[in-house]
């Protein structure tokens, strides 16, 4: 993907090292590879854009894997032959930052990327080293295209989710480009003037440098502190500042 000449020198006048943050785009198209999905030429933007600022940036499309429905872990445990969701788990529990992309259908984010987010909080009850859910200490946002009205509303129930398993969501994290209501070109297609919206580059640029940013502030201050958000602790029946209840 080629950046814009804004978007190049932004990247080359960076002070931050950020040569050590993990990133994983998650693709919820319909689309089986190797079939061009109109979300990706968003994910090219923050990817190029990560990359050119040292970033390990992996990306996966969904519907390219035999993710099985439900939500417990590992599926297979529980009557499905086949479930891709734990090895893609752990790309998700090496990634500072994740970042959902979607289509729009019928005004939703897209079957797929539903069934991601069920799947994600199948291991949201994992704790960490601290007693803390298993995303914390991770920033989320998302990436959305589509030929009708929906960008925000599928970008407000994605982040809401994320934030919901643990991730943090920093300001402005979440770009799109919708084309013109009904049939015409989508973003990747000729002439869709998608590429050179200057409104989606702006936002796809600043979703991608604050994912980068807070990853970066999160990271160094080694996480969320652990102090009144343990689920063990409550588990224990503590209760945080308060002397532990005297149990008969």
């Amino acid at each position: 993907m080629t950046l814009n000449s804004k978007q190049e020198e932004q990247c080359a006048n960076s002070r931050w090292d950020f040569s050590d943050l993990k990133a994983l785009f998650i693709n919820c198209t319909l689309k089986r590879s190797p079939k061009m999905s109109h979300t990706d030429g968003l994910v090219g933007i923050s990817r190029a854009i990560m990359e050119k600022n040292q970033v390990q940036v992996d990306d996966i499309r969904a519907v390219d894997h035999a993710i099985a429905f439900g939500v417990y872990p590992d599926m297979r445990e529980h009557g499905w032959d086949k479930d891709d969701w734990p090895t893609i788990f752990e790309k998700v529990k090496a990634a500072d930052i994740l970042i959902l992309t979607s289509p729009i259908w019928l005004g939703e984010k897209s079957s797929v990327c539903t069934q991601v987010i069920e799947r994600l909080y199948a291991n949201s009850s994992i704790l960490n080293d601290q007693g803390q859910y298993a995303y914390y200490g991770r920033v989320g946002g998302c990436l959305i295209t589509g030929n009708e009205d929906g960008a925000k509303h599928c970008a407000m129930n994605i982040l809401y989710s994320l934030q919901h398993l643990g991730y943090v969501i920093p300001p402005q994290a979440d770009a799109a480009w919708l084309g013109e209501a009904g049939p015409g070109p989508s973003y990747r297609d000729e002439n869709s003037g998608g590429p050179e919206n200057d409104f989606t580059n702006r936002n796809t640029t600043f979703m991608t440098w604050n994912l980068l940013h807070l990853a970066r502030m999160i990271k160094d201050a080694g996480g969320i502190p652990a102090h009144g958000n343990q689920r063990s602790e409550w588990d224990a029946g503590c209760r945080f500042d308060f002397e532990n209840p005297d149990y008969r």
